[in-house]
């Protein structure tokens, strides 16, 4: 399908309709929701070394956001699938449900293993409340008046990136670190309770099967994955013979997955959805842009913490205007998409992400910073082109039933791409930094097991005080060797963001555009995968509020 006009089949008509004041009720609701699981994600960093000094167990310090990590990836297509087979509200308050029960114990945990656990029960409430957000977004909203709305949908995940790593610290000083959990749970019982009064949907009048066992066998298999891929920055990890059992566990499990899905009337992930190119393609450029986006992300504070001498506190303030350019992208991306189709947008961002990417390669020791800033500026409005009207274009190839499952399969995808992306990009930076210890040691003229401890742990680079303590010599020739195994690094990520562009050529061609009355009455009867595939994203003429008149007087 090269070209040519495909139809939307969520356009005009809402999927559940409700009056002006309910919609901004519920609007108010799931957009607190999904503000509290976007700052959690950032909140609990600066409040850990506090954390740390009251539980102990420095050691498993990364254990409490891998927990989290974990859980708010793995139950996110599961999420969204049971959505849509027994509704939205139910199931989004069963997240919030879970997000603050987990939050509440997390704020009473006497040891570091005790947080691990109940960060593990918080995050599986976050899979179900940022996916199902967009998704009942998706309900309540025609496909114009989402474009408006997408602007207050990511400046609410904006504001929550950058007022976290803020609000932990405040939290942590003046109050408790404990405090830093609970504090979601007045918010959270507010969204759940505006939610659960103001959001009607139609009864169910059937009884769907859930397919536990697919369940079971996904989870399983996604999380013995994202275990693999947290520990792989440690090259040794691959010798040992509990990484081969884990890896044979998710060849097995997810065999027993696809075994299950093709024989489950009710599948959690419908394998049918990717014979529509729409949700294929449209998962690919997912992944690939978290894995070169978010990957890259990780890395840029150690780029200027290690190599250009920069602070905590300047590396941070680099999340502002990527931030800035995905928002304000967002809302024009809208726009655009109507306009010259959504394709071409999605295009468009893309190779904005691969120059940007390029230019990144090219920054050294010597490089000024408001460079930088420029660079990951031009990154955020990338990322705001592309990924709003991917989730846009995927949500409009699918009927209601599997729009759960469509929005939760990108958000999915994404967060996988972002796994993935920093697990190769750490393994890059490792071996790139081993291959660097016979010059660094020749410079700085220090025995091989000084430079290779330094090499293996670099923060004497990043902390002041410990960069202060240093051999000058050592630092130098070390500043030298970051500043090139962080090239490979974003290298790398210029690979990942040309395989999205790549895959994003793959995306069907067409427009957007409202659907009629007799293709909104043919909603009602179901479709097949590959008939959604046919009536995806058509035209819509855009038509400004001064010319509707017109166009219906010459009607």
């Amino acid at each position: 399908m090269a070209s040519g006009i495909l139809e939307a089949n969520i356009t005009d008509q809402p999927h559940v309709i409700l009056s002006k004041q309910r919609r901004r009720v519920v609007t108010a609701g799931v957009m607190l929701g999904m503000f509290l699981a976007a700052l959690e994600a950032t909140v609990v960093g600066t409040a850990m070394p506090t954390v740390i000094a009251s539980l102990g167990g420095l050691d498993r310090y990364s254990w409490v956001f891998s927990a989290y990590l974990l859980t708010s990836t793995v139950t996110v297509p599961v999420w969204g699938r049971l959505s849509d087979l027994y509704g939205r509200r139910v199931f989004y308050l069963i997240g919030i449900a879970f997000f603050l029960v987990g939050s509440a114990l997390s704020g009473a945990s006497q040891s570091i293993t005790q947080l691990i656990v109940f960060r593990a029960i918080q995050g599986f409430g976050a899979g179900a409340l940022i996916p199902l957000s967009m998704t009942i977004n998706g309900d309540i909203y025609t496909l114009r008046e989402r474009t408006r709305m997408q602007g207050l949908f990511s400046g609410v995940w904006g504001l929550a990136s950058i007022l976290g790593p803020l609000a932990g610290g405040f939290i942590t000083d003046h109050i408790s670190w404990r405090w830093v959990f609970y504090i979601n749970i007045p918010f959270g019982l507010a969204a759940a309770a505006v939610v659960g009064i103001a959001l009607v949907e139609p009864k169910q009048h059937s009884r769907p099967v859930i397919d536990y066992l697919g369940a079971i066998w996904l989870t399983v298999a996604i999380t013995l994955l994202l275990l693999v891929l947290v520990e792989s920055g440690d090259p040794t990890i691959w010798t040992k013979p509990i990484t081969l059992v884990a890896v044979a566990g998710i060849l097995i499990f997810s065999a027993l997955f696809a075994w299950t899905e093709l024989r489950a009337p009710e599948p959690i992930v419908p394998f049918s959805l990717f014979r529509n190119r729409i949700i294929a393609v449209g998962s690919i450029t997912a992944f690939m842009v978290g894995a070169a986006m978010f990957g890259a992300l990780s890395f840029i504070p150690l780029f200027v913490q290690g190599t250009l001498g920069g602070t905590a506190t300047e590396a941070g303030a680099l999340l502002t205007p990527f931030l800035l350019g995905w928002v304000v992208m967002s809302v024009v991306s809208g726009r655009l998409m109507f306009r010259i189709g959504y394709r071409p947008t999605i295009l468009a961002g893309l190779v904005v992400l691969v120059a940007s990417f390029g230019v990144l390669t090219t920054f050294g020791s010597t490089t000024p910073r408001s460079w930088l800033v420029g660079d990951v500026l031009a990154m955020g409005i990338g990322m705001g082109l592309v990924m709003f009207a991917l989730l846009i274009t995927v949500q409009n190839s699918v009927s209601r039933g599997q729009l759960g499952i469509a929005t939760s399969l990108n958000q999915f995808s994404r967060s996988i791409g972002q796994t993935v992306g920093v697990a190769v990009m750490g393994t890059v930076m490792t071996i790139s930094l081993a291959s660097h210890i016979a010059e660094i040691q020749k410079e700085s003229g220090l025995p091989e097991a000084e430079v290779a401890r330094t090499v293996h742990n670099p923060s004497a680079l990043i902390d002041p005080i410990a960069r202060a303590a240093q051999n000058p010599e050592l630092i130098k020739a070390m500043k030298g060797a970051l500043a090139g195994a962080l090239h490979n690094v974003f290298l790398t990520g210029v690979a990942f963001a040309v395989l999205a562009l790549l895959s994003g050529f793959w995306l069907p061609a067409g427009e957007i555009r409202t659907e009629t009355k007799t293709a909104r009455d043919k909603e009602q009867i179901p479709r097949s995968p590959a008939e959604c595939e046919r009536m995806l994203m058509a035209e819509m003429t855009t038509i400004d509020a001064e010319n509707e008149p017109a166009m219906a007087e010459k009607n």
